[in-house]
């Protein structure tokens, strides 16, 4: 057939949009460019190649060339002619010699468009002849572009919802025929007035699966069946598909090339032979389901056979009711895949593992295992107590594995040395295993006081032949360096300690393990690095521990709770209580080790803001925290910090049976000067507060024997005596503003600001007094939160100095150059007004600025005057307009 002034059908726009070549060649077309004489258009079905031919026919037409759409009677082509022929791969050898004839030929234009299966002999011949001038052109899927651009002009124009392309492309891997049917159906079914809003079900349209089912079945039963293979998830392994297809086994694999590329060629798969998700779930939906689960237990049969990836079957048989040894072979082997990768079905397939018939006490570690990967430690204790009842009855590495779960829970839950007891159970009761777990029983042991017991532990030789136990692992080395970390904060450098520790952190971040340990190696390298001053360091470890999810679900909270730990010390209150209150928002259950961190916490932040009455209530949640967690190395310094609350609470007894385990602990490991430092300062800063000179002078002399240890403790050291004199209002200046800055410079910000206000209000020299001030003020403005270290209101500013700080600060308040501003209010101005907006009284306000209460009340007047406030509240609308809201009037 043949036309010059009859054109053909123009092609619907939105059937090119999206794909530039197609577009680019009808372009060309149009303009009579050379470039189109002679064209192989290649594409799967469904991708707009007959399409692509309909404009081409309109566009050589409208040039006024004759076109041709059939190849009888054509042995040559002149000058104004042009030739398009659609589905050549039918075409016989002969046609297709023709054709590769006329290419060769000079004169007229040809295109033919095909699909890359199947390749009838005489397609290399034309190919060739064909690209001699011009490169195939080959219709490949739409991209998130090509999708939006067709949704658009299904639309009338308008953009389509991000939310809708996003669906369509996901269901259609950017198949061009099934990107139209799904928007079509989509929009038909949202009717034309919600066309922007198109809802997205949860599943495809039922009326198109059906049509998609048909067009399926129209491929052949083979192809419909390697479709459902793929539906199911086999892989594209001719060692699964030639049993699971049914194929017989000497030409199987060619078949399945076959089968393959027939169905890529139909467009049903993806170029890379990726099962479409729309094409699936048609299949599935015409699959009757009980041959849907006899096919699921074929693959899961064949992976577990084969060693192969039984996970991904195995998950597809969950819900089906498929039961049997076999099946429970490939759950119980699934759910250990999924334990190794992380995954939390692994408790679901330990269960359906169960059901399928297993034995439960077998699967019982494992399923206390997968119950701590999920962060539910009540299921895992329970489960790991079922075969620790009854250890004969299971294989001896199943009890070491129940053993190492249960002593992995009760650390989390505060019983460190029920943990180290279990472990000690372990290696006697279990011995031939033991070499798994010895290393994991270290930082308990150690945490316990049991020093020698894990040094011989951790230097014993592997076995007996010398060789160890299990391979070196990434897991194993994690765990000997955290061992040998813990051992060394103890027993050897602190420095050696931080370095091990966070190198089995990064160990585990490597492998991505929720790791059966009784702490993670990021908290503890954190807690050391914090008792060394370095919270770069321990910043820096948690967050990536955070950003991996190291420990699983039940590490998360503790690594947020010292991420606001770590925050406190620099002085960023307002992340800390951040942090806080997203690791414990309100009625969350902690576990008691988690409780205790973020009790302290919450007493730390009210002690620092001043706030009696936000400490009581905060004290009430510390006094059950404490009841509930036994003493053990790690919590020493939240513990010091409940010690000074307990003591200005004047409700030391709560406290005091676990200062004495404290101080047995830490005899019993030798006093060592990296954890029992921060102890003896909460016990010095006790001591201040209740006037106990001797007990000050005894914490002040410990420190002074554990400044060796570290720079963090050596800033306390040298800052100790100073707090001891300033009992006797004996202040020494520029000693004081020394080790403020010490103090400051390992984290110390608020704790630095204190000691210098404290000495400031203490001392009978005017020019000193001002200058610790002025330290004071500098070391809370360098941190990361302007205001977070403040005056404790733990004694009455004004009581204790010959010379008051009102008198100091009134000639500067007087003097508008001494604050001077570009705006309407000087710094300290806007500082005191911030505050007065938060509804602060005069003394809180005072206390937070290292400022007497009578200042405060001389910078309101000040305000109010130089405003023009005739009353309180027209004062607090000008202060709002110039620093914001606040948060009471």
């Amino acid at each position: 057939m043949s036309t010059r002034t009859q054109p053909a059908p123009r092609a619907p726009e939105r059937l090119l949009a999206g794909s530039p070549a197609a577009r680019r060649l009808v372009h060309e077309a149009a303009a009579r460019g050379a470039s189109v004489r002679r064209v192989d258009v290649i594409g799967p079905g469904g991708h707009g190649k007959t399409v692509l031919l309909d404009a081409l026919a309109s566009a050589f037409s409208a040039a006024g060339l004759v076109v041709h759409r059939e190849l009888d009677g054509i042995d040559q082509l002149g000058v104004d002619d042009a030739l398009l022929l659609d589905d050549a791969h039918l075409l016989p050898s002969r046609d297709l010699e023709r054709l590769a004839n006329i290419a060769t030929a000079p004169g007229g234009h040809l295109v033919v468009a095909h699909r890359p299966w199947p390749r009838p002999p005489g397609t290399a011949a034309l190919g060739s002849a064909l690209a001699a001038t011009r490169p195939p052109v080959v219709l490949d899927a739409l991209d998130r572009t090509g999708v939006a651009a067709r949704a658009a002009l299904l639309l009338g124009g308008e953009a389509a919802p991000a939310s809708l392309v996003d669906h369509v492309l996901e269901q259609t891997a950017g198949l061009p025929a099934l990107v139209d049917r799904l928007l079509a159906a989509l929009v038909e079914q949202a009717g034309p007035d919600r066309a922007r809003g198109v809802p997205l079900p949860a599943e495809p349209p039922a009326g198109l699966l059906v049509q998609l089912g048909y067009l399926v079945q129209g491929l052949g039963e083979e192809v419909g069946g390697l479709l459902l293979a793929r539906a199911l998830g086999a892989p594209l392994e001719p060692e699964v598909l030639v049993p699971l297809m049914g194929l017989s086994a000497p030409d199987g694999t060619a078949k399945v090339d076959e089968l393959l590329e027939t169905a890529r060629a139909a467009g049903m798969l993806t170029v890379e032979g990726r099962a479409v998700p729309l094409v699936s779930a048609a299949v599935l939906a015409r699959t009757p389901r009980a041959s849907r689960v006899a096919l699921r237990r074929t693959l899961a049969e064949i992976e577990l056979d084969r060693g192969g990836n039984v996970l991904a079957a195995a998950r597809g048989l969950l819900g089906t009711g498929a039961s049997g040894s076999r099946v429970a072979a490939v759950f119980t082997t699934a759910a250990e895949e999924a334990l190794r990768a992380g995954s939390s079905t692994a408790g679901e397939l330990f269960d359906a593992a169960v059901r399928a018939g297993s034995p439960a006490l077998t699967l019982a570690a494992g399923r206390a295992e997968a119950a701590v990967l999920t962060g539910d430690l009540d299921l895992a204790l329970t489960q790991a107590d079922q075969v620790l009842s009854d250890p004969e009855r299971v294989p001896p590495a199943e009890a070491v594995r129940a053993g190492t779960v249960a002593a992995a829970v009760l650390a989390h839950r505060g019983l460190l040395e029920r943990s180290a007891e279990l472990y000690r159970w372990m290696g006697t009761a279990l011995e031939p295993s033991m070499g798994t777990t010895a290393v994991l029983a270290v930082p308990a042991l150690i945490g316990t006081g049991a020093l020698h017991e894990a040094g011989k532990m951790l230097h014993a030789p592997a076995s007996g032949g010398g060789a160890p136990l299990r391979p070196p692992t990434l897991l194993a080395g994690a765990e000997e360096l955290m061992a040998q970390g813990v051992y060394e904060s103890v027993a050897g450098s602190p420095t050696a300690a931080l370095s091990q520790l966070t190198r089995a952190a990064s160990l585990l971040e490597a492998s991505q393990r929720a790791a059966l340990l009784p702490d993670t190696p990021a908290a503890l390298a954190a807690l050391v690095a914090v008792h060394c001053g370095e919270l770069d360091v321990a910043q820096s470890v948690l967050e990536r521990a955070l950003r991996v999810g190291l420990g699983g679900r039940g590490s998360v909270t503790r690594h947020r709770l010292l991420l606001g730990w770590i925050a406190l010390f620099r002085g960023a209150t307002g992340t800390a209580r951040s942090a806080l209150t997203v690791a414990s928002p309100p009625g969350a259950v902690l576990e008691p080790r988690d409780e205790l961190l973020a009790a302290a916490l919450d007493v730390a932040l009210a002690r620092r803001a001043g706030d009696l009455a936000v400490l009581m209530t905060a004290w009430g949640r510390a006094r059950e925290a404490i009841v509930r967690h036994p003493v053990d190395l790690f919590v020493l310094q939240q513990l010091g910090e409940l010690w000074v609350a307990a003591t200005r609470l004047r409700e030391s007894s709560w406290v005091r049976p676990h200062l004495d385990e404290a101080t047995d602990l830490l005899s019993r490991l030798g006093d060592p000067a990296l954890w029992a430092a921060p102890l003896h300062w909460s016990g010095l800063q006790a001591a201040i507060l209740s006037e106990d000179r001797d007990s000050a002078a005894r914490h002040a002399a410990a420190l002074e024997t554990a400044a060796d240890g570290s720079r963090y403790a050596a800033a306390m050291a040298a800052a100790a005596p100073h707090w001891v004199r300033l009992l006797d209002s004996e202040v020494d200046a520029a000693g004081v503003e020394a080790a403020a800055r010490g103090l400051h410079a390992v984290g110390m910000a608020w704790e630095g600001g204190k000691l210098a206000g404290q000495a400031a209000i203490r001392t009978r020299d005017r020019k000193a007094m001002t200058a610790l001030l002025g330290c004071a003020r500098a070391l809370q403005s360098t941190g990361p939160a302007a205001r977070t270290v403040a005056v404790d209101a733990d004694t009455d500013c004004d009581t204790r100095s010959p010379v008051t700080i009102a008198e100091v600060e009134q000639q500067s308040v007087l003097d508008p150059a001494a604050e001077a501003s570009d705006g309407p209010l000087s710094d300290r101005e806007r500082e005191v007004a911030e505050l007065v907006l938060e509804g602060l009284t005069y003394r809180q306000i005072g206390e937070r600025l290292f400022i007497s209460a009578k200042t405060v009340e001389h910078h309101v007047a000040r305000m109010r005057q130089r405003l023009g406030s005739g009353s309180r509240g027209e004062l607090f609308a000008h202060l709002r307009q110039i620093v914001g809201p606040g948060t009471e009037a």
